[in-house]
Formats: C-alpha cells, structure tokens, sequence
C-alpha cells in the first residue's frame, strides 16, 4: 500500500493536483464519496464511507429495514476506503487542478465489502486467473443527445446541432448528422485522452441524435473504471454545450432503446492463446460452452444487465434489441452473437445489457456465466440461421419484477457472488420498483382520467 501510494503522490505532484475526488460506485452505477484537498487524501491514506451507501437507490432511499441490519451491521458502521492507483484519471472539466481516484472497499478487518459492485468484478477475474485465464473485454456504448429539461413530466427532445435544426428522422452511420455535435466530441475526445480512456470509434446509432462509441479490447476491470469515468465525462461535456447525454435504457417513445454490448473472449495467461479456437482454427469446446453457459445463466443474473423498469422498455417488441439468449454467427437479431473474425480474436458479443447497467456487475455478471458454462461444460443450442428476434424457446423475463424473483432464487449467484451480494441488490431495486409504481404516468391521465 505505501508503495502504490508514494506512487500516487508523485503523479498528484506531478500534475499539481489540489483536489481529489474519491470515488466508489454504488450497486446502482452511481458515483458516491468525497472530495478532499490533496494533502488531507495522501495524510489520511484512504476515507471512510457509511456501509449504507452500498445500499442506497436511484432515489435516495434505503431497503427496508429487516433486510438491512440483516445485511449491515445495525450501528451504521464505516468501511475503508482505499485508493487505488491505477484507477487515477484526471477531471479535465474542473475549474482547479483535480484527479479523481475508485477506490475498493473493506470492512475492518481489511476483508473486501461484499456488496461492491468492483469487488464482484475482481472476485469473478480471480476464478479466471485460478484456470490460468485472462478474460479480455471490449464494450460498445450507446447514449442519446437530448435537449436539456426541468420538467420530467414533458417527452425529451433532440437538440439542436451546428446548423441551428433538430435532427429527424433515422441517420444511421451518418457522418453530416454527427458533426452537428462536433465541438462536444472534440471535448469528449480531448476530455478522454487526458484521462488516458480507451475509445476507439464514434458512430451515429441508428435512433434520432442516439451515438454509440467503441472502447478498445483490454482488462475488463480496467474497462469497467473506464466506463465509469466515461459517462461522468460525456455528461459534462454535453452540459458544457447546453445539452444533455443520457444512458437511459429507452429514454424516448418510439426510438431504439441504448445497449451496452460487450465483446468477450478468454486468452490462456501462459501462451496468449485464445482458448476459444483450436489450433486448426475451429471453434473450441470451451467457447462452445461459454455460449451455453451464457445461454443457461443470462435469464437468472438479467436485472444485472437490465437493472431498472425502463431497462425492460428496450426489449418490447420492434424496439431492434433481441430479447432472446440465442446465439448465431454475424448475427445481430440474437442475443449472443458471433463476429465474423480470425481465430486468435474468436470472441462472443452479449448484447443484452443496457447501457444503463453498472459496468462492473455487467461485466462481471457477462464473465461469470460463461465461465460457469465452461466448467459445467454447458452444451449451446444450434446457432439461429437469419432472423431471431421472434424466437421465444430461450426467452427472457421480460418485467423487473420477474426478473429479481428469477434472481433471487439463482443458486449459482449465490454460489459465486454470495448470498448477501445477491440479497442487497434484489432488496435496492424492489426498492426502487415501489417508488416506480407511486407514480401516475401521463399515459395514466391521458387515457383514464375521463373514460374510466
């Protein structure tokens, strides 16, 4: 620890950092914890946050308490917080010189707090380090440029580009319709090279002024602190031209819901080969049964892919997100697809998470079950030939709330992850779904208020 922070302290230095942000996600991708002068964060060597944070929703509040003081101690205890260093990036956008550094989580005994969501990502990376694996990772984002608003009640809107219009209609892979954006990426773009995030391209998606940028392949625990950094800095960024970006799953009627797909394939850490080709070049056993265990385990962990009741809005019928565990080469009405690629890069891409998921329970969640599916060695079934978006024989719960009661009674996230992880994170988005139903929705008023 001294070492990796006398490390830090030098970088602090170097980039004449004043202030620090330190971070931690919450289960539900938030961002939580403090900022501190330079000088407090290296005296203090970490901070302490509330265990409760941990369990804390979208909104604020807190799971009920049976299910709380079962989870936490019921003194309301601290954990320690402690900095990693090679999760430092700089804040480009901040008026005085400040880095922001993720912090991991312990108890008191210096254990890893169970409930992290960056604990369950290192702790699904250790059963692929035990097997002599590394598992590599490239995500594709999705995210809408909206017009600002302060009323939730009115629909969003697209913003107004360089020529002074709102896009309409769909401009899919259109190069005039992106450069309408053009000064909030070249921010995004300067904001991400200074923080050293790994984006490769930009493309327009195919909803109105819906963008999806690519990360190159590399650590998924690298990615994921890349992606948590990412949407802070594209959110800014946006704001800096008087719009808003937002990873909502399905944030306007009518248009494409937002993914987050994840590319994934497992290299053998000894001969850097990936296992999931034999050496004529085929595909292996073990990438066969990486798909079946993606297949047999997506429909038990789905609420980490899709953690909130907007999420499920991206899997209702035409909204051109597969709501299948199907898998199939070059194919991209099915849940798990195939890229036509050479043997070394022979990867599966999962594109049933939403862009609105945590990245490290994505993440960690994606590797998890096809990891489970190689030890278990989980037979896939046939690969679908053409379209796949109707096939119901390996559907998924298509509402949160079937979801989480599929969840909560996974023997394997129990096994793996724990029972407390697996019990806080159903208990914050029931939470969550309640709060949901206590609102009317204008749906609600415009069909029922003088017909009912």
């Amino acid at each position: 620890m001294k070492g990796n922070l006398d490390r830090l302290s030098q970088w602090l230095k170097d980039n004449k950092i004043t202030e620090v942000e330190c971070l931690i996600s919450d289960l539900s991708g938030i961002a939580r914890g403090k900022i501190s002068p330079t000088n407090k964060f290296l005296n203090e060597r970490g901070m302490r946050l509330p265990e409760s944070v941990l369990l804390q929703t979208v909104t604020g509040d807190y799971v009920e308490d049976e299910v709380y003081y079962d989870l936490l101690d019921p003194a309301d205890i601290d954990m320690h917080c402690h900095p990693d260093e090679g999760a430092v990036f700089l804040v480009p956008w901040a008026l005085e010189p400040t880095a922001q550094v993720i912090h991991d989580t312990h108890d008191k005994q210096g254990r890893p707090v169970e409930l992290s969501p960056r604990n369950i990502l290192k702790k699904v990376l250790r059963l692929y380090t035990e097997r002599g694996w590394k598992p590599i990772i490239a995500p594709e984002m999705e995210f809408y440029l909206i017009q600002r608003s302060d009323d939730p009640d009115y629909p969003l809107k697209p913003p107004v580009g360089r020529s002074g219009r709102q896009e309409t209609g769909r401009q899919s892979y259109s190069i005039e319709a992106t450069n309408e954006f053009d000064p909030l990426f070249e921010d995004m773009y300067n904001w991400s090279e200074a923080q050293g995030l790994d984006l490769d391209t930009l493309i327009h998606e195919e909803g109105t002024a819906q963008m999806e940028i690519n990360f190159r392949h590399g650590d998924p625990l690298h990615l994921a602190d890349q992606i948590f950094v990412f949407k802070r800095t594209l959110r800014e960024a946006a704001l800096k031209h008087n719009v808003s970006a937002t990873f909502m799953a399905k944030p306007m009627t009518g248009e494409p819901g937002s993914a987050m797909h994840l590319h994934q394939s497992v290299v053998d850490l000894q001969t850097g080969q990936n296992i999931f080709s034999n050496p004529d070049g085929s595909m292996s056993d073990l990438f066969l049964h990486h798909i079946g265990g993606l297949q047999k385990y997506i429909p038990e962990t789905l609420p980490l892919f899709a953690p909130n009741v907007n999420s499920f809005r991206r899997f209702l019928p035409d909204t051109s997100a597969p709501v299948n565990v199907e898998w199939g080469e070059e194919n991209r009405t099915v849940g798990l697809r195939v890229p036509d690629s050479d043997p070394q890069n022979r990867r599966v891409e999962n594109r049933l998470p939403g862009a609105d998921a945590n990245p490290y329970l994505a993440l960690a969640a994606s590797l998890l079950c096809g990891f489970v599916g190689m030890i278990e060695a989980v037979e896939p079934s046939q690969p679908v030939q053409g379209r796949g978006y109707e096939r119901r024989n390996l559907a998924l719960p298509l509402t949160l709330e079937a979801a989480l009661e599929r969840m909560e009674q996974s023997a394997m996230l129990k096994e793996y992850l724990g029972s407390r992880f697996t019990k806080g994170f159903v208990a914050v988005k029931r939470v969550e779904h309640e709060n949901f139903k206590q609102v009317i929705s204008s749906w609600e008023r415009e069909f029922l208020l003088l017909s009912a």
